[in-house]
């Protein structure tokens, strides 16, 4: 049995939701799917899927397969990668979505020096905030900051985003400055539409501490959360990368160092394993090294 295909549809299978969908994808009968996964179960001497003619679901040691199947498959992936860019020189196209706040603090630079090592390579940006849908958009890499990723995708994290609790001066001189988190009740609090409307979390110094909040005014982006705290119009919890400078240069305030917002993951999101290109593989590589000596993360 050849373990690592074995893997490479074990995961697939789970991935794409059936044994059908799975044998579609790899171009396989759904005859062979099936074998090579009772192969791979033979092999592990135990059950890796609850399977129903309508659902199937992992059992406990599915679970536990999955995880070490993917970082094998990761792991041949990049040697493959590898051995391809020691052959060849990368040129192509690659289509990478990301917030525009993402794109503006950090990524761009990345993008830019990663052209200037490979003046072949073309890089189309696509800046929204919304998740899109990697196969029917085609990109070929997303960067996510979150906790909490879509079930079955493939993923690596780069690193973790830090928040800041922050306001202009104006705010500050108008409606005092809040002295400990619960303050922040007694405040108008800037707040994402999706999350954190009424209670915002932090690390306190006492521990976890969640505070109650109200605000007049909520928003899908960062952008429009930012816009609205430079105008004077509330407290509100922004990632470092955007706020940064403008803390430095005076026009926002780093509020209650001791209460620390909750971190976030920042993902590197792409399709199938198998879709992978040396030029992916080393773009995710140079974000990567370039994520780890960025202070501002």
């Amino acid at each position: 049995m050849d373990k690592l295909e074995a893997m490479n549809v074990f995961v697939t299978i789970v991935e794409r939701g059936s044994l059908s969908a799975a044998a579609e994808h790899l171009d396989l009968s759904r005859t062979k799917v099936t074998r090579y996964l009772g192969e791979l179960e033979s092999w592990m001497d135990t059950r890796l899927l609850h399977r129903t003619t309508r659902s199937l679901s992992l059992t406990s040691a599915g679970k536990e397969t999955l995880e070490v199947a993917r970082e094998l498959l990761a792991l041949e992936a990049s040697l493959a990668g590898i051995r391809n860019q020691s052959r060849e020189h990368l040129k192509g196209q690659l289509r990478i979505t990301a917030s525009y706040s993402i794109v503006d603090s950090f990524l761009m630079d990345v993008i830019s020096s990663f052209i200037a090592k490979w003046p072949e390579v073309t890089i189309d940006i696509i800046s929204t905030d919304q998740t899109v849908n990697l196969v029917e958009s085609r990109i070929d890499l997303a960067i996510r900051i979150t906790n909490e990723l879509t079930p079955n995708i493939v993923a690596k994290q780069l690193g973790e985003c830090r928040s800041v609790i922050c306001a202009s001066p104006q705010y500050l001189k108008e409606k005092g400055t809040p002295s400990n988190a619960q303050d922040l009740a007694h405040h108008n609090c800037l707040s994402f539409s999706y999350f954190g409307k009424t209670a915002w979390t932090f690390n306190g110094p006492n521990g976890p501490e969640s505070v109650p909040i109200k605000g007049n005014i909520s928003a899908n982006t960062s952008e429009v959360l930012l816009s609205a705290t430079l105008k004077g119009n509330g407290i509100s919890i922004l990632p470092f990368p955007s706020v940064e400078g403008l803390i430095q240069d005076g026009l926002l305030v780093s509020l209650l160092p001791e209460w620390q917002p909750k971190t976030l993951g920042v993902h590197a999101v792409y399709g199938t394993r198998k879709q992978v290109t040396p030029l992916l593989r080393a773009f995710i590589d140079h974000l990567s090294s370039e994520m780890e000596q960025s202070k501002s993360w």
